[in-house]
């Protein structure tokens, strides 16, 4: 079983390595979805951390339930080179909700800053090569729950710093840096306190089979970031999410390059998403066989002059989207952080190719000027019942050869082609599943 890949490596996939270390369970959980707060100094960091020190490259550390026990709660842990942290089905890995165990700086984490980021997260890799999470269990991060010692959650916290000039300082589920060839395969996250997954300036990053459930109005709660990185999967993914299901990043740490998004389904969040930060460059991007259902955003690439680059060979290909807010969002000018600067964002070669859409919606396609113009071909882009409402300006549009059942017209928007005004739409029978249920 091979994903289609713009990834230049040969993915398959994943297989659970031999394990090393059986850890059992020693807590409980109320129906895997919550745990008691008489449990809550019980931490098994140190001893889950001690086992991923002592397994030999290539194995795994498995975590296991013990008849009723099938709860594990945990700080900060170290991924480590060729090690791989597996959790069964029907266990849950609890984040502890004691901010000093996520500290980077002394009192920071749990706090509204300048700056943000000042929390480890639950899993840590740092050039952890060869490092994998596998299993069929779940990581929990806890978002809505109250911070110990606080009147409030970690998504609380994150409202807080949306009407100030600051940020919030809340652990992610995992952060991954320089971690080649990583793999994350069939885990559950959920609930996550910020972002899920980060993965950055790796080479070879695959998801597969990933489920993520975290509610809507949970703030800043990313699926997966892959940012400044080459040869990334997301396949056969389940993403619920209060922001991006993915949002392909490119900062001042290089480009990202060679990514297959295929095979997945998004509810609720931002949709699929190049950016905000573009100015390292991203290209070489093939986005396949996507339905996006009730999400704010589907198909997206967003930057600004702050922190823009160049965006180029992007294609989009079978994608169903249905009751999305805004089902295509090319937007140059998103949200304006600091003093413009010179950094302005450019998109060109991207194709959609079999989109369909269902449910109106808007469409959005802005260049950033005359001199930075937008550039997309429309092929077989077709909209079901009320017609999405179409906003353009300062863009080159190609149309066809397959049908477009889309008015694009604005203010120095030009658009060429001959589509054909009678095909088949591209096929959604049957794409629309509900999101699985633990």
């Amino acid at each position: 079983m091979t994903a289609a890949a713009q990834d230049s490596r040969q993915v398959r996939e994943p297989v659970l390595p031999r394990t090393c270390i059986v850890l059992r369970a020693v807590l409980s959980s109320t129906g895997g979805l919550k745990l008691r707060d008489a449990d809550e100094s019980k931490l098994d960091t140190q001893r889950i951390q001690q086992a991923i020190e002592q397994c030999p490259q290539g194995q795994a550390v498995e975590l296991k339930a013990d008849g009723e026990h099938d709860a594990f709660l945990s700080g900060p842990l170290e991924l480590r080179t060729g090690r791989t942290l597996v959790i069964d089905k029907g266990v849950v890995l609890f984040g502890s909700r004691n901010p000093r165990n996520y500290d980077i700086s002394p009192g920071v984490c749990g706090t509204l800053t300048e700056g943000g980021h000042g929390c480890k997260a639950i899993i840590n890799g740092d050039h952890a090569a060869h490092a994998a999470v596998m299993g069929e269990g779940a990581i929990d991060g806890r978002g809505g729950e109250q911070i110990l010692g606080k009147h409030f959650s970690w998504w609380d916290l994150a409202e807080q710093a949306r009407h100030t000039n600051k940020n919030q300082n809340c652990p992610r589920i995992m952060i991954l840096s320089h971690c080649n060839d990583f793999t994350l395969y069939k885990v559950k996250l959920r609930n996550s306190p910020n972002f899920h997954v980060y993965y950055g300036q790796g080479n070879g990053f695959t998801a597969w089979g990933v489920i993520i459930n975290t509610p809507k109005n949970a703030r800043n709660t990313d699926g997966i970031d892959p940012g400044s990185s080459t040869n990334v999967t997301i396949t056969h993914c389940y993403i619920h999410a209060g922001d991006d299901q993915v949002a392909i990043k490119a900062g001042e740490t290089g480009p990202s390059t060679n990514v297959t998004i295929a095979h997945n389904h998004f509810y609720t969040g931002h949709g699929v998403s190049i950016g905000s930060e573009t100015v390292g460059g991203a290209s070489r991007i093939r986005v396949s066989d996507l339905t996006i259902d009730g999400a704010d955003n589907g198909i997206r690439i967003k930057s600004n002059s702050s922190r823009g680059g160049h965006v180029h060979d992007i294609t989009y290909d079978d994608v169903c989207i249905r009751n999305t807010k805004n089902p295509i969002f090319m937007d140059s000018n998103y949200s304006f952080y600091g003093k413009a600067r010179d950094k302005l964002p450019l998109f060109t070669g991207i194709t959609l190719h079999n989109v369909h859409i269902f449910g109106g919606g808007k469409i959005t396609l802005d260049g950033y000027d005359k001199d930075h113009r937008l550039q997309m071909n429309f092929d077989n882009v077709t909209a079901s019942g009320t017609p999405p409402v179409v906003s353009a300006k300062y863009a080159d549009i190609t149309l066809g050869p397959g049908p477009v059942s889309l008015k694009i017209e604005g203010p120095d928007v030009h658009a060429t082609g001959q589509p054909v005004q009678k095909a088949a739409n591209n096929s959604c029978e049957s794409r629309f599943v509900p999101m699985p249920q633990e």
